[in-house]
């Protein structure tokens, strides 16, 4: 797994009654975008993470200005 900073670490529910997470990444703190992530979910919550096979990482897209 790779990472950089301004990706999104998405966790997929292990339960059907619960929603996925998703987190920016704010740090990489392995080489080479390895893990493990310092991340801020959308609930303002921010923590160190080490993800696992229910995650994977979305590349950050640059919004386009007009």
């Amino acid at each position: 797994m790779r990472a950089a900073v301004g990706d999104q670490l998405h966790v997929h529910s292990k339960h059907v009654d619960e929603a996925d997470q998703v987190a920016e990444i704010l740090e990489v703190r392995g080489q080479d975008g390895a893990p493990p992530y310092f991340v801020r979910f959308k609930d303002g919550h921010e923590s160190l993470v080490y993800p696992g096979g229910d995650c994977e990482i979305e590349a950050h897209v640059p919004r386009q200005g007009r």
